[in-house]
């Protein structure tokens, strides 16, 4: 019961957002919070509300931190490629996801790919992200402290 009220909750602010009550988009939005409610608490019966404050606030530095290396990630790769000598030292790099569920380690292997210089090419079954970098030397120093922040948050995201 308690996921069939967070279903229709999901399914209301889909629709509010999309602004169309016709009978299609009712079942989408139906389907859209089905999937949700099982992609982010596959095993989980019931919402922890105490949890949320926390959560929703994790969410919200982690969308500011992404953003924020999107445009760090912008303004090296820039300066890489807009640099008359080119010193452009690309490889690949492991970076361990140190996230227990498959879809933290999606949503950082997202981040990392968004932030351009950089992309996720294989994640192995160990959640080691093997990633391309346009600057390994900055890349190797920098992955391992960002990762820990990303999966701290998502810890706290999805606890």
């Amino acid at each position: 019961m308690h996921r069939l009220t967070i279903v229709l909750g999901l399914a209301l602010v889909y629709l509010a957002l999309t602004a169309n009550f016709g009978f299609r988009n009712v079942a989408a939005a139906i389907v859209v919070g089905l999937v949700v409610t099982l992609l982010v608490r596959p095993h989980s019966s019931s919402l922890d509300l105490q949890q949320a404050p926390a959560a929703i606030w994790a969410g919200i530095q982690y969308v500011v931190i992404t953003i924020a290396n999107v445009i760090q990630g912008t303004l090296l790769a820039a300066r890489l490629v807009l640099s008359p000598t080119m010193t452009i030292r690309s490889g690949i790099i492991a970076i361990p996801s140190g996230c227990d569920s498959d879809l933290a380690t999606a949503l950082s292997a997202h981040a990392i790919t968004l932030s351009p210089g950089e992309m996720v090419i294989e994640i192995d079954d160990q959640g080691v992200m093997y990633t391309h970098t346009l600057d390994v030397d900055k890349a190797v120093e920098y992955a391992e402290q960002a990762q820990a922040l990303r999966r701290d948050l998502l810890v706290r995201i999805f606890r």
